[in-house]
């Protein structure tokens, strides 16, 4: 069964109170590396995989993208990203990124942001997607890094009063299914490894083209509490490929 935690009201509410859910990109630390990773987005066909609130979709389309698909699984989701959008030229569709089954070149760009790690089979995603992009076209994504995702815990070791002492990384080699805790709530997510990342990408019919491990912007830092600690760990990996 496809996990849909987004539709759980506790679960959706807590979401929702998130500084990216409130303020959109400028508020995701990820934000202002993974922008200048996408291809021009001019006259191009978009997909965006787990939209979400719709963020990446009005992005697309401010950079005068010709139109944007975004799907997701959870109404909830669905049903803010239209109260929020008034753009012919973007349609929301409720299904589950594994259920993708679009016609053969059909989209320029795929984009998906802190998507993928929630899914069992991702070798199975990327054939579907590489189907999908024109031959030339780009795929973005962002994913939680396996430095995150190695322990189920995916929290900070504490010091005796409470102070951060450093990041634990363990089991790391171990792929697969981690229950981690996440906005109070126990949410599946998939471990795999940098190397798994790339070559499943690889094994699919991509290039690629650059990895980037966020970082927050040197304004967040000084902006933002807590942010600085985000310079001692990558929370997100980053990868832009290319369709052969």
């Amino acid at each position: 069964m496809k996990q849909n935690k987004y539709d759980e009201p506790e679960f959706f509410a807590n979401y929702s109170q998130m500084a990216r859910s409130q303020q959109g990109l400028e508020a995701a630390g990820e934000w202002y590396e993974l922008r200048t990773m996408l291809p021009d987005l001019k006259d191009k066909d978009v997909l965006d995989l787990g939209c979400g609130f719709g963020w990446h979709c009005r992005y697309a389309r401010q950079q005068q993208a010709k139109s944007v698909l975004g799907i997701d699984l959870s109404e909830n989701m669905l049903q803010r990203a239209i109260q929020m959008t008034d753009d012919p030229k973007i349609e929301y569709r409720l299904q589950a990124i594994e259920d993708i089954d679009y016609a053969p070149e059909q989209f320029d760009v795929v984009i998906s942001s802190l998507a993928l790690h929630y899914l069992q089979r991702l070798d199975e995603v990327y054939a579907k997607i590489s189907t999908c992009l024109k031959s030339g076209g780009t795929l973005v994504l962002s994913v939680e890094h396996p430095i995150f995702t190695a322990r189920a815990e995916q929290d900070w070791h504490y010091g005796a009063q409470g102070e951060i002492q450093h990041w634990p990384v363990d089991h790391y080699q171990q792929e697969g299914r981690r229950v981690a805790r996440f906005l109070d709530q126990d949410v599946v997510k998939y471990h795999r490894t940098v190397a798994t990342h790339l070559n499943e990408l690889i094994n699919a019919g991509f290039v690629i083209q650059q990895v980037a491990e966020s970082k927050p912007s040197s304004d967040m830092v000084e902006q933002v509490p807590g942010m600085r600690d985000e310079l001692r760990r990558p929370m997100f990996l980053m990868i832009a490929a290319s369709k052969v």
